[in-house]
């Protein structure tokens, strides 16, 4: 795709652009989110610096992006076919763009729809085709409906320039709308969940820079003069503040006494509080608690039951929306009825040897795969004769054996 390089930019010429956007509308567009009832400033930087919503968003993007997907055209009777000459296929498969993977891209739609609710690209279009998909940042996108039930998108590109860019212009994947336009993203459904988590975690952070010791004070019956009150302030720090002056011992002078005066974190039950907002977040990006290695409650047992309702629940939502828009946004109305784009969820059972071999048995068994279907599956080459498709003997069709049926026909 070297050659598209020369195309014509969004912010071509006799274009309907807008007016630059000036240093003042920039900050406010990186500006950091709205503060959380917990005092903490919830923004994409601090949300990903929070363990625990980091993972949930690597687990639910690493599993689209390592899923396969491929572009099928449906027969005239039944059945599909994988419609491998068509240029949607290769964009969708293999290479959005020159500087990116499928499988890079997918991953990156995905993080964008958990962190902002959107996902954007402008579709470079040649000769009526889409030929490249270049992502657009969601915090410079934004969406708006005219008078006329038109969408189109106002655009800040890297370099500062401003574009009005039409709805054909722009693939757009959205999550849960309430006006049909922008989707919700974890920023803004979450952000007193992801308060509270970064607020117990700065909690933490500073508990242990203190030497894992709460607060108190030092304190005496007589007065003290400002040169030794800060004297004894600063000598006090120095030598007992931090994990590294852990356990030092403490001469005090001049009838000085420690007092605690703070709660204990086991009053507090600070690690409780951090256990119940996690879980509550992984309950919000509906991902199992197990997967970002909170174990307390998972046992053998379960772990596949959570993982199936994970697949189903969890990714499947995403799944959906980008095949759907895959269908309505980069084939045109001629393709777009005899065309889909389908993700290849069978591709999660890889890591369980034991069921997918019981998978594929079963397959075989009811002659719905043959032998060479398996080793297709498996990337293994076909064998001779392996493209037969066995029936149970004792089966029945419309309630009778099947010789039975054979002689009547």
């Amino acid at each position: 795709m070297k050659w598209l390089k020369s195309w014509s930019p969004p912010w071509r010429k006799g274009a309907a652009a807008a007016a630059p956007v000036g240093s003042r509308e920039l900050l406010e567009m990186i500006a950091a989110g709205a503060v959380a009832v917990s005092g903490v400033s919830v923004n994409a930087s601090s949300a990903l610096r929070y363990a625990p919503f980091f993972a949930c968003l690597k687990v639910l993007a690493e599993d689209v992006g390592k899923l396969p997907i491929k572009l099928y055209k449906e027969r005239e009777t039944r059945g599909a076919d994988v419609a491998r000459q068509h240029p949607v296929h290769r964009l969708i498969s293999r290479r959005p763009n020159d500087f990116m993977t499928a499988s890079e891209f997918w991953e990156m739609c995905t993080a964008h729809l958990v962190l902002r609710g959107n996902f954007y690209a402008w579709k470079n279009i040649v000769n009526g085709v889409v030929v490249e998909l270049l992502p657009l940042s969601p915090l410079t996108t934004k969406p708006k409906l005219r008078e006329d039930w038109s969408l189109v998108y106002d655009v800040t590109f890297a370099n500062g320039k401003r574009d009005i860019l039409s709805a054909d212009e722009v693939f757009h994947v959205r999550s849960l709308s309430l006006d049909g336009v922008r989707g919700l993203g974890a920023l803004e459904y979450a952000r007193e969940c992801l308060g509270a988590g970064i607020a117990a975690e700065r909690h933490g952070a500073k508990l242990f820079v203190n030497g894992a010791n709460p607060g108190g004070v030092l304190q005496t019956d007589g007065t003290l003069t400002d040169e030794v009150f800060a004297r004894v302030r600063d000598s006090w720090n120095e030598k007992h503040q931090g994990l590294d002056n852990s356990h030092k011992v403490a001469i005090l002078e001049g009838g000085l006494k420690w007092a605690t005066v703070t709660m204990t974190n086991a009053d507090a039950q600070w690690l409780e509080n951090r256990k119940h907002t996690d879980n509550q977040l992984c309950g919000m990006l509906r991902v199992p608690p197990h997967k970002v290695a909170i174990l307390d409650r998972s046992t053998n047992n379960n772990i596949e039951h959570q993982s199936l309702d994970y697949v189903n629940d969890g990714l499947m939502p995403y799944l959906n929306r980008i095949e759907d828009r895959i269908r309505v946004s980069l084939l045109n109305e001629r393709d777009e009825e005899s065309h889909f784009a389908k993700f290849n969820v069978a591709a999660l059972l890889r890591g369980d040897m034991k069921a997918r071999s019981q998978f594929y048995k079963d397959m075989v068994g009811i002659g719905a795969f043959s032998p060479n279907d398996v080793l297709e599956l498996e990337d293994r080459n076909p064998r001779e004769g392996g493209d037969i498709y066995l029936t149970p003997s004792n089966m029945i069709i419309n309630g009778r054996p099947t010789d039975e049926n054979e002689k009547r026909a």
